[in-house]
């Protein structure tokens, strides 16, 4: 193969939009390449990597003896750390390293933030091709245009090197912190009794940690009455109600303000003041990652990863801008674009409405960083060719950023005062006089509530008709799955300290726009909290790890404050790697010497730890002493450690065993006949399952 240039993507949908942009000449199954053009006077080659190509090696490839976690093998502090080619994707690296081994000058063409750098930088190490020329490609978006603009505008490798620097100080530390901390905390607590192991994580435990708090908070909330007046006005116009700004924990205490007025039930008052405003409700702001799975999971209950994936679908159609954005405002470029286009936009919902031109509160070439805020491109689909999911998604994104265009949405508010005896009574009513942008969604998404009032004067007479109204005070609600990613970018809130409380809201919390839907589906698969009705609940073993890090940097979103403080430093070029590492290993260090004495004299776990196993308990093992448990994966015996052998998967022949189905087993030797066994031919059938002399599973066809 000729030496050329080479132009690395991220992964094969990015490498077709590259090649899209130009001739293609040929290609196959691991690269592309494009013809001569002004551009690339000898052609390119365009490959792509598949994610990261490379994972940071175990534990146990620094030292055999961590394949087993002991106390004895902590702290693990690699003195370098090693990468491995992952096994799935060794065939196409083989193919990438030798294209990029053979090129002239290598273009990054990877996603504009630290990981899209990583995956590059290291793909390029691995391939042995440091030595060649290398630049980078800064766009926002996978269209023709853009993309032969941003080729022709390339920026130098050393520009952006740092970012790589920064990503792996990330990567190294966050290992650090996963392979000390989750052997340490489990070791500590199976001491105590519990069955299993913890993942411990900078960004995945302080977010156990917030839905815990906000958990505790509902079951230790004290529901109290409160007492209020209301009052049903007759005006000669109409009726309307209104309400004393008096709010008593004690009814007889109202009741007693009514008589120091001297104001009976039903008593007679007057207008005393007439305000009239008009409120003015600008467009919503433009769609961020965050604020797109906020609103999907609120409209359709999508998890904020399954709304990633699907704007990472409509991206790679080149439907939407990229996904992965922290910003809510464009540049003056994409504003000129999207104008261009708004007429076709509007056809799409079939929506004509007078072009304003002259909103751009959220066009600012300043307050636009690496991405901007997801908006259609110059592409519109064909609807019918999307998916009910992507059209969704799609139309939430082009009502939004039609609302740019439309006019602004006016209510006409009415406050009357109205005084009973001195007792003065308030009543709000709205109007929407001009709709303006809210047209733009459904009906069913508009909260639109008007509120009409009869036409009143100043000391118009009146008559009203008390009424004591009795309420209580209402716990906080659970958090949402989209609430939560809200929750992860302004967790702040939660931080004492100013500084970290700043540097959060500059990094908009834990986690990013690209992992916060990644950390929640992960703590779900490990047990930690689940989803009922798209509310979340703390599990107990995620109770139990809340218990254990309570107090520890690991509950606190301020672990991740100092971090991104001074990766951004590294990133920066103004801050040290070394250092930054020896830091964190000092924390693990400090944290092996403190935790097993911290958690040893915590009762609180220890009772949480014996409630679970009770809960986990299912009947007395047939074969010993111990007592068969929900291992997670399958049923076990307690007595595995004393060389009981005795368990039951979770499935056989295809079926479901439930723990009534183990309890029936191990106290009668069998169970009822159950239907829903499929054979290795693919067939139903139906039997008992009984229990043989040794304790294994067999079918009873009787």
């Amino acid at each position: 193969m000729k030496s050329k240039t080479v132009i690395l993507a991220e992964k094969p949908s990015q490498a077709r939009k590259y090649a899209q942009a130009y001739n293609i000449e040929k290609k196959d199954k691991h690269h592309i390449e494009i013809t001569p053009n002004e551009t690339f006077k000898e052609g390119a080659i365009i490959t792509w990597a598949t994610g990261h190509f490379s994972e940071l090696q175990p534990p146990a490839y620094y030292d055999e003896k961590n394949k087993r976690w002991s106390m004895d093998n902590l702290p693990i502090f690699p003195q370098e750390f090693t990468y491995k080619i992952s096994d799935d994707k060794k065939v196409h690296f083989n193919k990438v390293k030798e294209i990029l081994r053979n090129s002239s000058t290598i273009i990054i063409g990877t996603d504009i933030d630290r990981e899209g750098e990583a995956i590059a930088r290291l793909a390029i190490q691995h391939s042995n091709a440091n030595n060649k020329e290398i630049k980078r490609l800064w766009i926002n978006t996978q269209e023709k245009d853009e993309i032969q603009k941003g080729m022709n505008n390339l920026l130098n490798g050393e520009d952006t090197y740092n970012m790589f620097i920064e990503a792996q100080t990330r990567q190294h530390a966050d290992w650090l912190v996963g392979m000390n901390l989750s052997p340490l905390f489990s070791l500590q607590l199976q001491n105590k009794g519990f069955n299993g192991s913890l993942g411990i994580g900078r960004v995945q435990s302080p977010t156990v940690y917030l839905i815990y708090k906000r958990q505790k908070e509902i079951e230790n909330f004290q529901s109290e009455p409160f007492f209020e007046l209301e009052s049903t006005f007759s005006h000669n116009n109409g009726n309307y109600k209104g309400k004393a700004k008096i709010k008593e924990k004690n009814k007889e205490k109202v009741k007693e303000i009514l008589k120091d007025h001297g104001i009976e039930l039903k008593d007679e008052g007057y207008i005393k003041n007439i305000e009239k405003s008009t409120k003015v409700n600008s467009a919503p702001k433009l769609h961020s990652l965050s604020s797109l799975q906020t609103k999907a999971n609120k409209e359709w209950k999508y998890s904020p990863k399954k709304v990633l994936e699907i704007a990472q679908s409509l991206y790679d159609k080149q439907y939407l801008s990229y996904p992965r954005t922290d910003s809510n405002y464009i540049t003056e470029s994409e504003y000129s674009y999207l104008l261009e286009n708004v007429n076709k936009y509007q056809e799409l919902l079939n929506l004509d409405f007078e072009i304003n031109q002259d909103n751009k509160k959220y066009v600012s070439n300043e307050k636009v960083g690496e991405h901007f805020a997801i908006i259609p491109t110059r592409t519109l689909p064909k609807i019918e060719s999307l998916s009910s999911d992507e059209k969704n998604i799609f139309f939430e994104v082009l009502r939004t950023t039609l609302s740019m265009f439309h006019k602004d949405n006016l209510l006409s508010e009415t406050t009357i005062i109205t005084e009973v005896k001195e007792l003065e009574f308030k009543t709000k009513g709205t109007i929407n006089k001009q709709k303006g942008w809210t047209e733009l969604f459904p009906k069913k998404h508009q909260k639109e509530k008007e509120n009409i009032l009869p036409e009143v004067s100043n000391n118009d007479k009146v008559t009203s008709e008390i009424n004591i109204k009795e309420g209580v005070t209402k716990p906080p609600k659970r958090y949402t799955l989209g609430q939560l990613v809200t929750v992860m970018m302004t967790c702040g809130k939660y931080v004492d300290d100013i500084d970290d409380v700043n540097i959060l809201k500059e990094v908009e919390g834990i986690g990013t726009e690209a992992t916060r839907g990644d950390i929640i589906e992960t703590i779900q698969k490990q047990g930690y909290i689940e989803s009922k009705n798209n509310n979340l609940f703390v599990t107990p073993k995620g109770e139990m790890l809340c218990e254990a890090i309570e107090g520890t940097l690991l509950a606190s979103p301020q672990m991740t404050a100092k971090w991104e403080s001074y990766l951004k430093k590294i990133g920066n070029g103004k801050g040290s790697k070394a250092q930054f590492i020896d830091k964190i290993q000092s924390f693990i260090s400090k944290m092996i010497a403190e935790i097993p004495s911290d958690l040893n004299n915590n009762q609180n776990i220890q009772h949480k730890i014996n409630e679970m196993i009770k809960d986990t308990e299912i009947t007395k093992c047939p074969s010993c002493k111990g007592s068969i448990e929900d291992k997670g994966k399958f049923y076990g015996c307690s007595g595995y450690k004393e060389g009981c052998k005795v368990s039951f998967p979770k499935k056989w022949s295809q079926k479901n065993l439930t723990k009534t189905m183990i309890k029936s087993l191990c106290e009668n030797k069998e169970t009822n006949k159950l239907k829903g066994f499929i054979s290795k031919k693919g067939n139903s059938f139906s039997a008992k399952l009984t229990l043989d002399k040794d304790n294994k599973l067999k079918f009873d066809f009787n």
